[in-house]
């Protein structure tokens, strides 16, 4: 059975009267003949401004986070800001799953040398949790469970205490910590021909594609990915025997070059999208198993509903444009073209979730979806009403519940968002309906010193609509306050959502009103939005910075004396040519692992960019060095280097493969040699800060950088 759910965007709101503005409505239809339309109540994500901090609970994994979350304790009169410490630690617990029958919850917690280890609670018996799995060196990254008794797990950092940037890797495990048993490698070397050790774990360019989905035997699903240095014949496909290591490919007469591989409701590989030489080509597997040509689109504009769900009885799901937004169709299972109207659609978004399905039948329970912060539409009844349950128990949060079987489980994990505090986590007994929080509030993040977010849309100087996530100085605006352009990376992805974020939680803690545009190319606002951003690197993209903070001058929120802009990746390129191009409307601007130079993105030889992405995808998006090698010069922070007046902070990773510190040295020796500039390198970091260390040295870095320059002391110097 199908249901038509519209999942409506709130109203922009211009003023700061909650944390979130507005509230996301859906309208169900009976299937597909619109007869007999009826509203159905829907559990409302519509934030009611958490003004409180959580009473405090007694904590079931108390015994896991003694040392790692501090005693609660009254915090001072006057509120200090948290240090930079406690916002980019990481939590005590995260990611906490349930066993498919709901009776184990496997959860990573603080463990060993203040690394995140893998732990395992009874909710039945209710004994002190234990720890299953885990490195003296590295943390659990993620981790899955296959069945009722066997977990996969990921790794993050080196286990062998080296300081390469290494891969995930992947291990499997009992749930009572026996069995362990390592099937992908974490290195990048090689064994040399000849070699007579006989090693069955996978090489590093093997990864985790997900977990069967009837969660009953000891397999998953692993993917391979091609080496630089050898023929391009695409993701290969294979399940991997987590207790022998045996490996079955399912990768036989698969056309080359695939990227992308759906699998049906039973875990059968069912259509594959390849892309070469700037083309997708989807193909679909027959009923004898072999592999034929369905369709042919354009990776970046596609006019052909993608498939990504195949349920019970050929019931096929895709995704296409509706009024202008990525939307949820029924597929014609011969065609492959869209049938009738959006069975899910969310008007002002591009669709960005998940079909929630019943493991074993395929049958839809509901979609979880993103508009300005994330919610859940449940079909199946049962799970409507423990949603309703839970969210009059949390007023104050969007409440995302996590299952597996989640009909039958006998408890829920329930993760709570907001805009002023991290995330928490609560179990939901499905008998009795307690609740009950798996961890306390962190005391070390009081509620008093982080800054409301709220969605604004706002008007670009060509018209173009552009989103705006505003974050107030912690206290609320108490007139023009300094203001920080937060720039996000990528930069054809979404940059943020509602929900607390640390770099923009420690900047308004600090007193910065932030602001972090979602500018034309980035994705989930559409496809127009998408499309306005293409070769407008340093163009069109640098001006929708400029009008965001225009906006918030002509608000009375930012102090047009007072603004700096920073950013990372993309966002750092964004922070340089505003050195260049906008010296009048920013004081100071930060870079971290930024883009430089255009150039050097298709002729750097140490990067992961694809030749095919630097053949068809980045002249495309963003310049074609042999026609637009004007635009590119232009558009160039190096090139254009002596132009630069402003105070900088450089900062890079010297393991970084996305952009290599050659983007940030190159730069550094353009520079005039008077160039006001702070410059650090951390060699053992990638594209990105990881180590704990290197965020309390780059972020203190920051805070004093900031002061200098638009602080509250600077507020006398800039008076007009």
């Amino acid at each position: 059975m199908f249901f038509r759910l519209w999942v409506r965007a709130p109203r922009t709101r211009m003023n700061f009267d909650s944390g979130r503005s507005g509230s996301a409505m859906a309208v169900f239809t009976s299937e597909p003949d619109m007869i007999g339309r009826h509203n159905v109540s829907v559990p409302s994500t519509d934030i009611a401004r958490m003004k409180n901090c959580l009473a405090a609970a007694a904590l079931i994994l108390a015994s896991l986070t003694a040392a790692a979350q501090p005693a609660a304790a009254p915090p001072p009169p006057a509120v200090a800001p948290p240090t930079a410490t406690a916002f980019f630690k990481r939590a005590a617990i995260r990611a906490p799953k349930l066993s498919p029958s709901g009776r184990y919850l496997a959860i990573q917690a603080a463990g060993k040398g203040d690394r995140m280890w893998l732990a395992m609670l009874d909710l039945q018996t209710m004994q002190p949790p234990k720890f299953i799995a885990g490195f003296n060196d590295a943390d659990i990254a993620s981790h899955d469970w296959i069945n009722e008794d066997r977990l996969v797990f990921t790794i993050s950092d080196s286990p062998d205490g080296s300081t390469r940037v290494n891969g995930q890797g992947l291990w499997a495990v009992n749930r009572d910590g026996t069995q362990q048993r390592q099937l992908i490698k974490t290195d990048w070397l090689f064994v040399t021909e000849g070699s007579q050790i006989v090693d069955r774990r996978l090489e590093v360019n093997w990864t985790l594609l997900s977990v069967p989905p009837d969660l009953q035997g000891n397999e998953v699903f692993v993917v391979r990915w091609p080496w630089s240095n050898e023929r391009d014949t695409g993701v290969q496909l294979a399940r991997l025997d987590t207790r022998s290591g045996q490996l079955r490919n399912l990768s036989a007469g698969v056309p080359d070059h695939s990227v992308q591989w759906l699998l049906d409701w039973q875990g059968e590989p069912r259509v594959i999208d390849t892309q070469w030489e700037g083309r997708s080509r989807v193909y679909r597997r027959d009923e004898a198993g072999r592999w034929q040509p369905w369709f042919e689109d354009d990776p970046q504009a596609r006019r052909q509903p993608m498939p990504i769900w195949l349920g019970p009885d050929q019931q096929w799901l895709g995704e296409q444009s509706y009024r202008g937004y990525s939307a949820i169709y029924r597929l014609d299972a011969s065609t492959g073209r869209a049938d009738g109207e959006p069975l899910v659609a969310t008007p002002g978004y591009d669709f960005t979730g998940r079909l929630i399905t019943e493991p074993g039948t395929g049958r839809l329970l509901g979609v979880r979806y993103e508009t300005d912060a994330p919610g859940t539409v449940w079909f199946d009844k049962a799970m409507k009403a423990h949603q309703a349950e839970i969210d009059a128990r949390l007023p104050g949060t969007v409440n995302l519940i996590e299952c597996l079987r989640c009909v039958s489980a006998s408890h829920l994990v329930v993760t709570s968002l907001s805009d002023v505090r991290p995330a928490t986590y609560s179990l939901y007994s499905t008998a009795d309906k307690t609740l009950q929080p798996l961890v306390g509030p962190r005391v070390d993040l009081p509620v008093a010193a982080m800054g409301q977010r709220d969605y604004h849309r706002i008007k670009a100087r060509d018209g173009l609509t552009l989103p705006v996530l505003v974050t107030q100085p912690a206290g609320g605006l108490k007139g023009a306050a300094p203001t920080v352009v937060l720039v996000h990376g990528g930069p054809w992805v979404r940059g943020t959502a509602w929900r607390w974020e640390p770099s923009a939680q420690f900047l308004a803690s600090r007193g910065y009103l932030v602001l972090e545009p979602e500018f034309r190319g980035s994705a989930g606002f559409g496809f127009k939005h998408f499309r306005a951003g293409w070769k407008q690197w340093g163009l069109s993209m640098q001006d929708d910075l400029a009008d965001a903070l225009a906006w918030a001058v002509k608000q009375g929120w930012a102090d047009p004396q007072r603004a700096c802009i920073m950013g990372a990746s993309y966002g750092g390129y964004a922070a340089m040519m505003a050195a260049v191009s906008q010296g009048d409307l920013f004081k100071c601007a930060v870079n971290w692992v930024g883009v430089t130079d255009i150039g050097l993105m298709s002729s750097i030889s140490w990067s992961d960019a694809s030749d095919q992405w630097k053949k068809y995808g980045m002249k495309r998006l963003v310049a074609d060095p042999e026609v637009d090698a004007e635009q590119m010069k232009k558009t160039s922070p190096l090139a254009r280097a002596k132009e630069i007046r402003m105070p900088l902070l450089m900062a890079y990773g010297g393991e970084d493969r996305r952009v290599p510190l050659k983007h940030g040295t190159d730069m550094k020796a353009a520079l005039r040699p008077d160039q006001p500039l702070e410059w650090v390198v951390y060699p053992e970091e990638g594209h990105g800060w990881f180590n704990l260390k290197t965020n309390e040295d780059f972020w203190g870095r920051v805070e004093r950088f900031l002061a200098r320059h638009i602080g509250p002391d600077t507020a006398a110097k800039t008076s007009p």
